[in-house]
């Protein structure tokens, strides 16, 4: 039925080509394409598919994906590469009449910004080359935004508080390791926090803001206000919430190494001078952590993402909580990943599943929670993160 192509062979691409993998009956060609190719042959290896290609591809230059995507002709493109990246893989797929799938905004490489204007400015292109592009089909952003977008359909009349709530209570046994990209990771947690409230953006310094929230299964947890570029989609898509925030959980031994690498300046992303050769302190840093793909062995604990949700239903006021809690030892027995990759790679795999079977096709750009929520929260029970409700519960925000 499908013919798709795996751009990233990280912690998330490996869980994405695992569960296409599993679904066979969908996804009948698969092509796993890395700056590495060695990577993506590990991967095929690991999941005992002989039939998966491979391939080597700087996702960088547009000319050599181009060439990649007329030699395999995928229907679609998986990109769970690097942000940074974004544009030219969109580049190359209006270039050579191919879809498109992402999990994460474009962000530039010199600047720790993300937003959506960059790729909400080829809405028009892919309408006219009669391509979908689905943007942001991970956990948060994705899952969160059809979490919102199955709320407003089956339980408001009218959103108007939106909170999002990712925590994660694992223990790698590391005393400091991010569970994704180090660079990424640590440019998204030391920018500025953001919040939307009655129509406009109000800007905190960064993790300001925090509070304790009880999550399922894990108790109360201190999480912090950040900025997460799905409040921008949500809010315009939306326009009845009031009020849209995203909270996420920190230990202080976390929080300590931060600060001390900030203050040390490891967490800059300009260009120094190091004996002649420059470097960015902060891919310097990426070097010597942990590989996000090695912490799943010994990751206990679950993380617990979800909705916080409130609004009105039949002129009275309604409170909605739909969240999942997932284990990383789980996470790691089926796909050889810790929890945080697969939460991001199985709805980048379902979303997938969705345009293939037509349910989610349609020329032009779109974000997650413009789609139909049904059909992606019935595959999300099936294919691993089942989902759980409260209704009318005491929302704590």
């Amino acid at each position: 039925m499908g013919k798709v192509l795996i751009i990233g062979a990280g912690g998330v691409g490996t869980v994405v080509a695992h569960k296409v993998a599993q679904n066979a009956d969908i996804f009948t060609d698969i092509m796993i394409a890395s700056r590495t190719k060695s990577k993506c042959d590990a991967i095929v290896k690991a999941i005992g598919n002989p039939n998966i290609k491979t391939a080597q591809v700087d996702a960088d230059n547009v000319d050599e994906l181009v060439a990649l995507f007329n030699s395999f002709k995928p229907e679609i493109v998986i990109n769970v590469a690097l942000p940074y990246q974004d544009l030219t893989i969109m580049e190359a797929c209006l270039k050579a009449g191919v879809n498109y799938l992402d999990t994460a905004n474009y962000e530039p490489k010199d600047e720790a910004h993300f937003e959506y204007s960059w790729q909400w400015a080829y809405k028009k292109r892919f309408e006219d080359a009669g391509l979908t592009a689905i943007l942001g089909c991970g956990f948060d952003p994705g899952v969160s935004g059809i979490y919102t977008a199955y709320a407003a359909k089956h339980y408001f009349d009218e959103i108007q508080y939106l909170d999002i709530v990712d925590c994660n209570a694992g223990n790698h046994h590391k005393a400091f390791a991010t569970n994704f990209n180090p660079e990424i990771n640590i440019r998204e947690i030391t920018q500025n926090g953001r919040y939307y409230q009655d129509g406009k953006w109000v800007t905190t310094a960064p993790l300001e803001i925090h509070k304790d929230l009880t999550y399922p299964n894990i108790g109360p947890r201190d999480s912090y206000l950040l900025y997460h570029e799905e409040l921008e989609s949500l809010v315009k898509n939306f326009p009845t919430i009031k009020r849209a925030r995203f909270w996420m959980t920190f230990g202080q031994e976390y929080l300590t190494h931060l600060r001390v690498i900030q203050n040390i300046g490891m967490a800059r992303i300009d260009e120094i001078d190091y004996n002649g050769t420059k470097i960015v302190p902060l891919q310097f840093l990426k070097a010597v952590l942990p590989n996000p793909q090695d912490l799943g062995e010994n990751y206990e604990g679950e993380t617990s993402i979800g909705c916080r949700i409130r609004g009105i239903k039949d002129g009275k006021e309604r409170t909605y909580y739909v969240y999942n809690n997932c284990s990383h030892q789980e996470a790691y027995k089926e796909t050889g990943m810790q929890g945080v990759s697969y939460t991001t790679g199985v709805p980048a795999m379902i979303g997938v599943m969705m345009f293939l079977k037509g349910l989610w096709k349609r020329p032009g750009v779109w974000n997650v929670e413009e789609f139909n929520p049904d059909p992606f929260m019935e595959q999300l029970n099936k294919q691993g993160l089942p989902w759980h409700e409260v209704i009318d519960g005491d929302l704590e925000l």
